[in-house]
C-alpha cells in the first residue's frame, strides 16, 4: 500500500494560540500536497522552559485547544493527524508530555506519554531536567492505522532501541519520532539514530522536528525527515526553518527489508556470563 506522509517542521513559541495557527497552516499545506498522514513535532502546543509559566498555560485533554483543533482538522480534511506531543495537565496535578493520533473521522485513536525523560548536562552548558516537570509514561503504544501499525515515541525515546524493537516485534511497520532535539545533540546524532532505528527494525521512520531559536531561549536542530526500512532518507528538511516534508511510502517495502535481513525472526534470548568462561567448550 502506497501513501503520502508528511512531517511538519515547526518553531513553536510560548503562545499556544500562535502555535495552533502555525500548526493548522502546515497541516493544510501537507493535505493540499496529498498527505493522508501528518505528524507534528514534540511540544507542538508550546515550548516553555520555565515550569511555572508552562503550568499556567496548559490544560487537560478535554480542554486543550490544540487537541480539539487537531481532531477537527482530521475530520475536515479526512486525514490522520498525529500531534507529536503537547504538555497536558493530568488530573493528579502532574504534567504529561503526550502524543495524540486522530483518525480521518476526527476520532481519537491513540495517546502516548513520553517514557524517557531528558535529564542531561551537555558540555556546552545546557542542562535539562524533564523529570522535574513531566511524569514519565509507563506504556509503549502501537496503533493500527489504515496503512499499517505504527509505534509511537517522542524525542529522547529515540536513544532507547529496545522501545522500537518491542514495537516492531508487536507488528509496527512505521516508527514515529516527533522531536525537539537540541542543536548540539542533533548535529551529532539525529541522522544516525533515525537511520539506525529504521535499519535494525526494517521499518519506516517518520520524525517531525522543532527547528531554530525559540522564544524561551532554546535552539533546536530541525532536519525533519522520513526514512525507509533500508535506512535511506526519502525526504529531509533543509535546515531548521518551518515547513512541510513529504514522501511517498510503500508499506510493502517493510516486508522486503525484513525478508532480506530477518533479524526480527532471528532474535534469540540470552543471558550474560561474567568472565565468559563457564560456558566455554
Amino acid at each position: 500500500m502506497t501513501i503520502k506522509v508528511a512531517a511538519l517542521q515547526m518553531r513553536s513559541t510560548t503562545s499556544p494560540e500562535r502555535n495552533i495557527a502555525d500548526f493548522e497552516a502546515l497541516v493544510r499545506e501537507a493535505a493540499a500536497q496529498g498527505a493522508t498522514y501528518v505528524q507534528s513535532p514534540e511540544m507542538t502546543g508550546a515550548l516553555v522552559k520555565d515550569r511555572e509559566a508552562l503550568r499556567s498555560i496548559i490544560t487537560s485533554n478535554d480542554e486543550d485547544a490544540l487537541v480539539k483543533r487537531a481532531g477537527e482538522l482530521a475530520r475536515e480534511l479526512s486525514i490522520i493527524i498525529h500531534v507529536g506531543s503537547t504538555a497536558i495537565a493530568r488530573a493528579d496535578g502532574k504534567v504529561a508530555n503526550r502524543a495524540f493520533v486522530f483518525g480521518p473521522d476526527g476520532a481519537l485513536m491513540a495517546t502516548y506519554d513520553k517514557i524517557h525523560m531528558f535529564d542531561v548536562d551537555l558540555d556546552n552548558g545546557e542542562s535539562w531536567r524533564e523529570s522535574a516537570t513531566y511524569e514519565p509514561g509507563k506504556q509503549s503504544t502501537v496503533v493500527d492505522l489504515p496503512f499499517g501499525r505504527a509505534g509511537l515515541a517522542v524525542c529522547y525515546d529515540l536513544r532507547f532501541p529496545q522501545l522500537f524493537r518491542a514495537q516492531a516485534m508487536a507488528g509496527a511497520s512505521v516508527l514515529t519520532v516527533p522531536a525537539a532535539f537540541t542543536r548540539q545533540t542533533g548535529e551529532a546524532h539525529w541522522h544516525v539514530l533515525l537511520r539506525a532505528r529504521a535499519i535494525e527494525n526494517g521499518a519506516f521512520v517518520i520524525a517531525a522536528a522543532q527547528g531554530g531559536r525559540h522564544e524561551d531561549g532554546r535552539e533546536t536542530f530541525g532536519h525533519s525527515m522520513i526514512v525507509d526500512p533500508w535506512g535511506r532518507i526519502l525526504a529531509e528538511a533543509d535546515g531548521d526553518a518551518p515547513g512541510v516534508v513529504i514522501a511517498e511510502i510503500d508499506i510493502a517495502e517493510v516486508a522486503k527489508a525484513r525478508g532480506k535481513v530477518p533479524n526480527l525472526k532471528n532474535a534469540r534470548d540470552f543471558t550474560i556470563a561474567e568472565g565468559g568462561l563457564r560456558n566455554a567448550s
